[in-house]
């Protein structure tokens, strides 16, 4: 898979899949600006090589229709702040308009085209809307990790028909998920929080065969005793010993899970405990982020929920490595070829 470090891009229109797929209040607010500053490193160095830099990104679930609030102006704003340099919006992502803006680029411009997912082509993986997008450049990076697990047609679509490579943060993200797959610091110890269990019954059987102890939420173990799940190794999953349902994890379950990452060399972590955003029940969650700090050891987090809830505390900066991706992360970790990075390889 080549790098953002393989090209020369002096002159050259370069079109950059990021995830702009931020929390968004009910007027389009930005709330948490986190995957935007991830990828500030990948746009700086394509600033810094003089390249004409066209962004595109998907925000929330249109379903190809126009929905004011997920357009992506908010957006261009934030970007405007960070960069401290102006950024250029464009009404679409295909167009004849768009390929206007596209020829007036100088060296270092920045445009960020409209909401892929206002055409539902980009869902469907629609291969013609693939090419249309990469009609627009001479080269294309991949820099959002998180969206690696989807078959969309800017992910998996355009490889097919531009030299390709990954962007810094997506080389980052797997360096370090890669600590854990390739000989990990022991004890390992995994924390797998929140709900909907078939998303993460196949990353927890997997992990087991090199974790040490696995930390599930109530309902997560709710889950697995409904569906009466099986898994390799289950004496190494602990769960809460009482109420299931509990909007929060009782002091007897934070004890025996602080006791347990107290021991780790290594912590992945993905997905809250309890109803966190509700500051009645956060005590577990909150009681879990401080045993990791506490501990010091190699730390990977991934989950937007999680995310979120780190950037309320203001102790994100003390995990080791935040991945931008859940969904994504867990099917790595998982041993699943994600089907973005598998489109950087083929080409």
């Amino acid at each position: 898979m080549k790098s953002i470090k393989d090209f020369n891009f002096t002159d050259k229109k370069v079109l950059v899949r990021c995830d702009f797929n931020v929390p968004i209040d009910e007027h389009g607010n930005i709330l948490d600006d986190f995957r935007i500053q991830k990828t500030l490193p990948t746009i700086k160095y394509l600033i810094k090589n003089k390249a004409k830099i066209i962004l595109i990104s998907h925000l929330g679930e249109p379903n190809g229709k126009i929905i004011p609030i997920l357009k992506l102006d908010k957006v261009k704003n934030r970007l405007e702040e960070l960069l401290n340099a102006p950024v250029i919006m464009a009404n679409d992502c295909i167009g004849e308009e768009v390929k206007k803006q596209i020829l007036n680029l100088n060296q270092g411009d920045i445009l960020l085209l409209e909401n892929l997912r206002f055409h539902k082509e980009e869902t469907d993986n629609n291969l013609d809307f693939a090419k249309k997008l990469s009609e627009l450049a001479e080269i294309y990076i991949n820099d959002a990790f998180s969206d690696c697990h989807r078959k969309d047609a800017s992910i998996v679509g355009i490889p097919a028909y531009l030299p390709s490579g990954a962007g810094l943060l997506l080389n980052n993200e797997i360096e370090n998920l890669n600590k854990i797959l390739q000989n990990p610091a022991k004890p390992l110890v995994v924390i797998v929080g929140g709900i909907k269990v078939e998303t993460k019954s196949k990353f927890i059987d997997k992990i087991s065969e090199i974790a040490d102890f696995i930390l599930v939420s109530g309902l997560i173990k709710k889950e697995i005793l409904e569906k009466n799940l099986k898994f390799k190794h289950p004496e190494k999953i602990i769960s809460p010993a009482d109420n299931l349902e509990a909007l929060d994890i009782s002091d007897d379950t934070i004890k025996i899970f602080k006791e347990k990452i107290l021991t780790a060399k290594t912590v992945v972590w993905n997905g809250s405990f309890g109803k966190f955003e509700d500051e009645n029940y956060k005590k577990g969650t909150l009681a879990i982020a401080n045993a990791i700090i506490e501990n010091g050891a190699f730390s990977l987090v991934g989950g937007g929920q999680t995310v979120e809830f780190l950037n309320k505390e203001g102790i994100i900066s003390k995990f080791s490595h935040v991945s931008t991706g859940g969904g994504a992360m867990l099917q790595y970790l998982s041993g699943d070829f994600l089907p973005g990075l598998k489109a950087l390889i083929q080409g």
